[in-house]
C-alpha cells in the first residue's frame, strides 16, 4: 500500500532529490535510502512502497518526517534496504507522483561485499548423515486438561444435585414414618398448636378428624378421607362384620361420636366445651391404638409384596436420575456443539470431533527446511524424504538429479521436490515448456488422465519467477480402475544449468487441503548456487 501525505497548496512547484547513505556494504547490512521532496502545502505526494527497490530488499519502511518552510512543506522519506547476495546492484528509479505530476529519482549504484572468511583456520568436518526430525512438543496436553476439568465440573454437579443423598427435611422424614407414628406425632403436634387457647374449634376438629381418616384411609378403609361419616362408620361395621378389623362397638360408637361432633362444628358452627375438645382427643389417641391392635399380622406374602414394593420404588429413583443425568448431558454436549458450530462453522466442529486428514494436516507441526542444491525453502505439514527417480541411461552422464518427497506422485496429498543440475547447459537455454511436457508424460503413465492446465507466472517472496501450472486430474491410484478427482499444482524454476520443480497433489473440493497448499506455494524461496 502506497504512503498518502494530503496537503492544500496554491501553487504547484515541487522538487525531488534521493541518496543513499553508503555505496557499498557487507551481505545483509543496510541502506538508507533517502527521498527529498520540497513542494507546495497543498500538493498530495505519493511515495514508492512494496518491492519496488528490487533487487534489493525492503527492511522497514520509516514514516514521513514533514518541516515546514513558509508556504512549502520538505518532506524527508526514508527506506532500509539491504541485500544476501554479493555482487553490484542498481537500485532502480524510484516513481513519486506529485499532485498530477510524476517524478523519477536517480538510479544509485550499490556494490553487496561477502563477508571474509580464513578457510586455512576452519576445521572440516564429513556430511552429516540424514536423521529423523523430532516432532515439536504441542499443547495437546493443556486441551486435554481443559476437557478434564469441564468434565469434572459437570459430574460434580450433577453428583451433588442429582446422585447425592440429600439430607430429609422434616416433612420427608415425617413421610418415612410408619402410619401409626405419623399418627401420634401429628396428635402431638395438635397438643403444640393454640387453637384452643383461641377457642378455634373449627380448624381444631378439622385437624383431629383428618388424624384419625388418614390413618383409617393407609391401614383400614383406602377411602376413608373421602367419605362421609355415616359411609365410614358403615365401612368400618361391614369390616367388623366380615373379621377383617377386630373393633368393638363402643370404638366404632366413639368415633361415629367425634366425627359427627366434628361436622356439626365445621358445618353448622357448633361450639362444644373446650373440655371436651381435649376429650376427643385423648379418644382419638386411644382409637387408634385399639386400631391398631385389631388389624391382623401382615402375613409374609404381605411383607414380600411391601418389600417389592419399596425396591420398586427405588429403582423407578434411580432410573429417573439415569434418565435426567443422561438428558443434562445430551443438552450440554448438543449445547457446545452448537455453540462451537455458531463460532467456527458447523463443518469444522465436524471435521475436528470426527477427524479429517487435511485438517489434521494443516493444523499439524509444520517442518521448514532446505531441500537440494541450489536449496529449495520450503514449509510443509510432513518432512520430506530423499527418493531416488528413475533416471534414463542416456541422460544419467550429462545431469545430476535429487529429489524429495512426502507421498507417492498420485497421491491423495503429495509433495515433491525436485531439482536437476545439468554439467553442460543446452544452447539456447533450458526450455521450461519441454520439461512442463515431460512431467505431464509421467503423470500420464503412473496412470492419470484428463488433465486439465492452467498456466501463470510465479513468483516467489524471495522475488525468484518461475511458471505455475494448475489443474485437475483423474488418477487410478490403488490400480483398481475406479478414478478419483485430484488437483495438482506443479511449479517450474529454471536458470542456466537448473531446473527446479515442485509438485503438490491435492483433494478437489477440500477447503483444509486448499489451505494447505496455499500455504506451501507462499513459503517457496529459492536460494542461488554460490560461486
Amino acid at each position: 500500500m502506497s504512503s498518502l501525505l494530503f496537503l492544500f497548496s496554491f501553487l504547484s512547484f515541487a522538487q525531488v532529490k534521493s541518496s543513499i547513505d553508503s555505496t557499498s556494504i557487507k551481505i545483509g547490512e543496510q541502506i538508507t535510502f533517502k527521498v527529498e521532496v520540497e513542494t507546495d502545502t497543498t500538493n498530495l505526494v505519493v511515495f514508492p512502497e512494496g518491492q519496488s527497490f528490487s533487487p534489493l530488499e525492503v527492511i522497514e519502511s520509516y514514516p514521513i518526517d514533514t518541516l515546514k518552510k513558509t508556504d512549502k512543506y520538505n518532506l524527508v522519506k526514508k527506506y532500509g534496504l539491504t541485500q544476501f547476495d554479493s555482487g553490484k546492484y542498481t537500485i532502480p528509479k524510484q516513481k513519486i507522483i506529485i499532485a498530477d505530476k510524476t517524478f523519477f529519482t536517480d538510479s544509485l549504484q550499490v556494490e553487496v561485499f561477502n563477508v571474509a572468511v580464513d578457510t586455512t583456520k576452519q576445521g572440516l568436518y564429513d556430511i552429516k548423515p540424514i536423521i529423523e526430525v523430532e516432532k515439536s512438543s504441542s499443547d495437546w496436553w493443556k486441551t486435554a486438561l481443559i476437557v478434564l476439568l469441564v468434565i469434572a465440573v459437570i459430574a460434580a454437579l450433577l453428583y451433588w444435585f442429582i446422585w447425592r443423598k440429600k439430607p430429609l427435611t422434616e416433612a420427608e422424614q415425617i413421610a418415612l414414618l410408619p402410619p401409626y407414628d405419623r399418627a401420634k406425632l401429628a396428635l402431638k403436634k395438635l397438643d403444640e398448636s393454640h387453637y384452643l387457647e383461641h377457642e378455634n374449634l373449627k380448624d381444631y376438629y378439622s385437624d383431629l378428624t383428618f388424624i384419625i381418616r388418614k390413618y383409617l384411609d393407609e391401614k383400614v378403609y383406602d377411602r376413608a378421607l373421602e367419605s362421609t361419616t355415616d359411609e365410614l362408620i358403615d365401612r368400618l361395621k361391614i369390616l367388623k362384620q366380615g373379621n377383617q378389623v377386630d373393633l368393638s362397638n363402643d370404638d366404632i360408637k366413639n368415633l361415629e361420636s367425634i366425627l359427627k361432633r366434628a361436622d356439626l362444628v365445621k358445618f353448622a358452627k357448633s361450639a362444644p366445651d373446650v373440655e371436651l375438645a381435649k376429650l376427643d382427643r385423648n379418644t382419638i389417641d386411644v382409637e387408634i391404638d385399639h386400631v391398631k391392635e385389631a388389624l391382623p399380622e401382615p402375613t409374609e406374602e404381605e411383607k414380600l409384596l411391601d418389600q417389592q414394593y419399596r425396591e420398586e420404588q427405588e429403582r423407578k429413583k434411580k432410573r429417573r436420575k439415569i434418565w435426567l443425568t443422561a438428558g443434562i448431558a445430551v443438552f450440554l454436549i448438543a449445547a457446545t456443539y452448537v455453540g462451537f458450530s455458531l463460532k467456527y462453522g458447523f463443518g469444522y466442529v465436524k471435521d475436528t470431533i470426527l477427524g479429517h486428514d487435511s485438517k489434521e494436516l494443516l493444523e499439524g507441526d509444520w517442518v521448514n527446511s532446505e531441500y537440494g542444491f541450489p536449496a529449495v525453502t520450503i514449509s510443509t505439514p510432513k518432512v520430506l524424504k530423499r527418493v531416488e527417480l528413475p533416471v534414463p541411461d542416456e541422460l544419467k552422464a550429462n545431469m545430476k538429479m535429487t529429489s524429495f518427497m512426502y507421498g507417492t506422485l498420485l497421491d491423495e496429498f503429495s509433495v515433491l521436490v525436485n531439482t536437476t543440475v545439468l554439467n553442460q547447459a543446452p544452447e539456447g537455454g533450458i526450455d521450461v515448456e519441454q520439461s512442463i511436457e515431460s512431467s505431464f508424460k509421467v503423470l500420464e503413465a503412473e496412470g492419470a488422465k484428463d488433465i486439465v492446465t492452467l498456466k501463470e507466472k510465479f513468483t516467489t517472496p524471495n522475488g525468484a519467477e518461475g511458471i505455475k501450472t494448475h489443474g485437475t486430474l483423474k488418477a487410478d491410484r490403488l490400480k483398481t480402475g475406479n478414478y478419483e478427482d485430484l488437483k495438482y499444482a506443479m511449479l517450474f524454476f529454471a536458470s542456466e544449468n537448473v531446473v527446479q520443480q515442485i509438485a503438490i497433489t491435492y483433494p478437489v473440493d477440500d477447503v483444509y487441503a486448499d489451505q494447505t497448499v496455499e500455504r506451501i506455494l507462499n513459503s517457496i524461496e529459492l536460494k542461488k548456487e554460490q560461486e
